[in-house]
């Protein structure tokens, strides 16, 4: 009975049969350059396999690069993604040189996938984070706008109380005029009399505010905020008293012979 051949071949197109074996069965010569290995498959047939198609240098070369690129992206991801698919891939590379180069590549392969698998969800994932750190810098600044705008708002609304404005025009007084506790008395009496220091003060006549400027717009003069800020007014009001009358009591004087300054 003639012999049948089973051909298994990897890298290579086929071979041919010639010459003997140690089963005393015809012996390969391949058209390829690789190795054959032939084993007696059962009955009459033989198991003819292709030796490795590819280099033991080249296998153990793209093993070390896998290795090393991969623990580089399982370390990368770590902590951000899943990385079992890849740990478990370079493990089954860990003793390459031992392993038949086809092996080798197949593995190499699969850490490959893994490891772009991973990397791409490690890059997402790292996106991701990005947009969220955005978020929350974007948020964080927006409560510091909101927290300051609202303490601004409280201090402006202590400053335009009746105290607080006393309180400014007191300090102004001494820091820009040299004026005294005397000139503070006679401005006390003086505003306390024209609109009891309270910045929402008006007059029938277009007086307004703390010092009841006639009309109120002349305050645009210090700031476009004039009708809600008290602390513009009283800038106003001092600058008008200094140049009109020289001194507050001077100021108080007239208001008191004329009822009006």
């Amino acid at each position: 009975m003639a012999a049948t051949a089973v051909v298994a071949c990897t890298g290579f197109v086929g071979a041919g049969l010639s010459g003997s074996t140690a089963f005393g069965l015809p012996a390969p010569t391949p058209t390829a350059s690789h190795d054959i290995t032939v084993t007696k498959a059962g009955g009459n047939r033989l198991s003819v396999h292709a030796g490795s198609a590819i280099p033991r240098d080249t296998a153990d070369r793209v093993a070390k690069v896998a290795l090393s690129s991969g623990r580089e992206i399982a370390d990368e991801a770590s902590g951000k993604v899943a990385t079992t698919s890849l740990t478990t891939s370079l493990a089954s590379l860990k003793d390459y040189r031992s392993l038949n180069p086809d092996t080798v590549l197949a593995r190499v392969a699969t850490t490959q996938h893994a490891a772009e698998t991973v990397g791409a969800a490690s890059i997402a994932a790292d996106q991701r984070a990005a947009v969220a750190l955005q978020a929350a810098q974007k948020k964080a600044a927006a409560d510091r706008a909101a927290a300051q705008a609202k303490a601004d708002a409280a201090r402006q609304a202590a400053a335009n109380t009746p105290a607080g404005a006393q309180a400014t025009a007191k300090a102004l007084m001494a820091s820009q005029y040299g004026w005294g506790s005397d000139q503070y008395g006679c401005l006390v009496s003086l505003w306390s009399k024209e609109s009891g220091w309270n910045y929402k003060a008006y007059n029938p006549s277009g007086a307004t505010g703390i010092p009841q400027a006639l009309p109120g717009s002349k305050m645009a003069s210090v700031a476009s905020d004039w009708s809600t800020n008290a602390t513009t007014q009283v800038i106003w009001g001092l600058t008008y008293i200094s140049g009109s009358y020289g001194t507050p009591c001077a100021a108080w004087s007239h208001s008191q012979s004329v009822n009006w300054y």
